[in-house]
This record gives C-alpha cells, structure tokens and sequence, in this order.
C-alpha cells in the first residue's frame, strides 16, 4: 500500500512539474519571438511621463561594463525624465575609470557617480554602524536617498538592457494601455535575466587577454584546490554552466511562476518599483531596511508583495478627468525584454560557489521551494516519475515493471527534457526582441540578433556538454548548500546566515580579502553577483 501511494506521488509530482514547464514554454514562445512593441508612456505629453531614477550599483571589473552602463542612457524614454545614478564602495575600486569614461560620453544627462566612502550620512562610526553589513544596500544608500521621481529602476552594472526596456517598465508598472487607456498596474516589475558566456570573444576584445590570464591564474578563497581547476577557468567553462542554466530550467520556471503568480519569483537583475510604496512600508527607510540581509532583491519583492497598496490614477490624459483608486497587482513580468548579462572567465568552481550562495540564502527565506527543488530538476524529476511509472498498479502492466524498462522510460524523458531546453536556448539567444534603433552599433556585439536564428550561439555538441554538466551538477550543488553551512562569499567579502534571514559579516575573512592587481575577484571570475 505504501509504495503505491508512493508511486502515485511520484507520477502525481512528475506531472505537476510538466504542467508548469509547459505554462513556461507556451509563454516564452508567446512573448519573446519577436521585438516587443513601443511604450505607450511615450505617446504621452511630457509632463505626464513619469520621472524614473536609474540606480546602478558597481563593484569590479566586468566585460563590457561600459557597454551596460551605457544601456540606461541610451534608453527610448525622455532625457529629461532620466536620472542615472551609478555606485561604487570607493574612489580605488576598479569600476571607476568605466564609469567616468561613460559619464564623459554622455554629459547632458543627469547622471553622477556616488561613492560609499564619500556619503556624509556614513562619516560617524555609529552611523556606519547603523546601516548593515550588505554591501550592496551600503554601496546605493545614498543614490536611492537622493533620486529624484517617485519609480525607481535598479539594475546592476553587468547587465545590458534594449532600448526600450525603461519605458516599458513604466507601462507594466503604472499599467499604461493605448490610447491612454489604463490596466493593469502593479507594485513591482522585472526582466528576465539572461546570461551569455563572452570568454572567447572578451578574451580578444580591449586588450582584455592580460586581464583573463590573471583571472585564471589567480588562487581562490572557497577552499577549493584552484589547480585542478585551472583549465576550466581558463576556458571559462563556469560561465557556460550559467548560461545554460539561465536560458533552459530557469527560465521556463522564472516564467511560469510570474504567470500563475502564486508566489513572489524575481532576480535582482532588472527591478522597478516606486519610492513610496517602499517609504511607507518601512517607515521611511526606504533601502537601508534591508541592509542587515543579503537578499535584499527577494525581501523587496516578498514585502510588496504581502502588502495591500492602491493608488488613484486618471482614466485619459485629460489632466481635469476624475481619478479611480485601483488595486495594485503584486509582480509583473516585463515580457519580451531581457536583462543580458555578459560573463567571462567564469570557471567551475566560480559557478558553482555562486550556485551555493544563491540556495544558502534561499533556504531560509523560501525553505519550503528550496527544499524541492531538486525535485524540479531533469534527473531527479525524471527518475521520479520513471519509479512511479514502472511501480504503480496503475500504470506497471503497459509501462513495464522492470529496472530496465525504468530506466527506459527516464531516458525517454530526459531526452524530451533536453528538446525542450534546446528550443528554449535557441529562442533567448536568437536576439529576435532585441531592437536595434537608430544606429546598430549601439547594441554590443554579445547582445545582437544572430543572422542564422536557429543555428545558435553555441554547437550543438559544446551545448549538450554544458547541458550534462549543469542538470548532473544540480543535485550536489543543492546538498551541499543545504547541508555544508552558512556562509556565503560575496562581493569579496564572507557572510554567515541565520535563521532570522539576516548576515552577519565574518571579520577574519573580510579583513583578508585577497585581489588580483588588477581588482578581480580573487576566486579567479569576474563578479556575477
């Protein structure tokens, strides 16, 4: 009787996961094969469009950094209606000459550099004191402070967005229809992250070769022997991983979750939401309110999303035309963008360390998804739904009831699995949503459409490895964050997790942090984070 209940359960689980993958398929292939259409906002008079404060918080070298940061003044969306905030912890941090040389190349925006270490409200040691250990919150303390708007899009620095991704925040967020017809609005809208592996290209561009030689001869601080590693740093395999993961069992996830919307689901990649629904949640905090976690990404999103919040907007753009108080909806997906973030030099070990901190965190704010999730996975789902297949009274006589023939019916779904994975990778890297505007050298050349769509970036056979690697990899990954600790490395800097979902910084670890000349990350990778 057990064991058919079991069985059962595991058929019952299988068949869950499929239905959710194929609501993430369906909706991949509805909204991101072609460029999505332009912003409604901009149809607006001037003064109705509203001001959005752009906060980038940097930290390092990145591959094409400029190129990202440039994506936020190059945006479809007024320029007066734009102010660019771009952060970083100190004057000697080595984003600061990218960041000045992109300022340089835009100078009538209204956009400046904070640095943390210049913050007149951190000058005392108690207020340093006051705000807490996370050093992403700390680096865009002061940029969030003094934006100007009531919307605030925070995106980091390594990511590249098309030129229309502002306005069409703005649209999903304020729920702008045509004709200045209204949705829809809701609390807090994101993108989808997308990740490519340029090693080989950034290895040859901008004289970054010296810069991936240091990178893969550097020594790592994840007590991991970094020699039996060397060659994967080198050809930058990690960076692969992460690229496949993010454009096949992530994203059909991502997205089935923000269309079923039974849960909070974002990334910090590419997030938008307004200033004033965060004051007054956290009694005017605003940011700092979260400074004493390291997932501060999830926390907005968890806090916006368990809180009810309206707001009254006009019904046309006739500024005498009486307003209505409508509900928020809690997270929208902004569908057809994506927030592409260019990796090089990543190895293994740099993946897999990235992997462990990201569950880590998890597992306290999220442990009832956290502890399935290996469940989710191809190997493990599959496997459970073979069992159950080869088990189940119901199913045993037409199926088969030997090792053999479950083993059978695994590959058979393993295979379906890495179709599926395939289509969807060949969909996200095709470029197809990416616009090109005006002048196509604006789009870098990682982000650009493919002339052959369907062939893909990558080889069939180099992409199945990945794909091997990264489905087999997942199970270890999510052991050892579960059950090897918590602590977690991030931005140079370790951090301990308690159960109350707050870090605490380890001083040792910190206090020893260990760079490459040129200001790398000493585990050997450019930061991902």
């Amino acid at each position: 009787m057990y064991t058919e209940v079991a069985a059962l359960l595991c058929l019952g689980w299988f068949f869950f996961i499929f239905v959710v993958c194929g609501i993430g398929y369906v909706q991949l292939f509805r909204h991101y094969r072609k460029p999505p259409a332009r912003a409604n906002v901009l149809q607006k008079p001037l003064d109705r469009i509203p001001h959005v404060t752009v906060i980038r918080p940097c930290k390092g070298h990145e591959p094409y950094l400029a190129d990202c940061l440039a994506s936020s003044f190059l945006q479809d969306y007024p320029q007066s209606k734009l102010t660019i905030q771009l952060c970083v912890a100190s004057r000697s941090d080595a984003a600061v000459p990218a960041v000045e040389s992109v300022l340089k190349r835009f100078p009538n925006y209204d956009a400046r550099l904070y640095v943390e270490d210049e913050d007149p409200a951190l000058q005392t040691a108690d207020s340093r004191d006051a705000l807490g250990p996370n050093p992403k919150i700390r680096n865009m303390s002061r940029a969030y402070r003094e934006g100007r708007g009531d919307l605030v899009w925070i995106i980091d620095c390594n990511v590249w967005v098309s030129r229309g991704a502002c306005a069409r925040m703005v649209d999903t967020l304020c729920g702008y229809g045509p004709n200045g017809s209204l949705t829809m609005a809701y609390k807090l809208v994101h993108h989808l992250p997308l990740c490519i592996d340029v090693h080989e290209d950034y290895a040859t561009d901008r004289g970054s070769r010296k810069l991936l030689h240091s990178m893969s001869e550097s020594h790592s601080h994840h007590s991991m022997d970094v020699s039996s590693t060397t060659k994967s740093q080198h050809r930058g395999f990690g960076g692969r991983l992460e690229e496949l993961f993010l454009s096949s069992s992530h994203a059909k996830m991502y997205v089935a979750i923000s269309t079923v919307a039974i849960a909070p689901c974002i990334v910090g990649k590419s997030n938008m939401f307004r200033r004033s629904d965060l004051y007054g949640l956290t009694r005017g905090q605003g940011l700092d309110y979260f400074s004493h976690n390291i997932c501060e990404d999830h926390l907005i999103g968890d806090l916006l999303w368990k809180s009810t919040i309206g707001h009254q907007e006009t019904l046309s753009d006739n500024l005498e035309s009486k307003g209505t108080w409508r509900r928020m909806g809690n997270h929208g997906l902004v569908k057809g963008d994506l927030a592409i973030q260019p990796v090089a030099g990543m190895g293994v070990a740099g993946y897999m360390a990235r992997r462990v901190r990201w569950l880590r965190v998890r597992k306290f704010t999220v442990p009832a998804a956290t502890a399935v999730e290996p469940g989710t996975e191809s190997v493990v789902c599959s496997l459970l739904g073979a069992w159950g297949l080869a088990t189940s009274s119901l199913t045993r006589d037409s199926a088969g009831s030997t090792w053999v023939w479950m083993l059978c019916w695994w590959l058979v779904s393993m295979t379906v699995w890495n179709c599926v994975d395939r289509t969807v990778y060949l969909l996200l890297h095709s470029g197809v949503t990416i616009e090109a505007g005006d002048d196509p050298d604006e789009v870098p050349t990682f982000a650009r459409p493919l002339a052959q769509k369907w062939k893909g970036r990558r080889k069939w056979a180099t992409w199945f490895r990945a794909w091997l690697g990264r489905e087999f990899l997942a199970f270890g990954i999510w052991f050892w964050a579960i059950w090897g600790g918590v602590s977690v490395t991030w931005r140079e800097r370790r951090f301990w997790v308690g159960l109350d979902m707050k870090v605490h910084e380890i001083p040792d670890a910190s206090m020893q942090r260990r760079k490459t000349p040129n200001g790398t990350a000493a585990d050997g990778k450019v930061r991902v984070d």
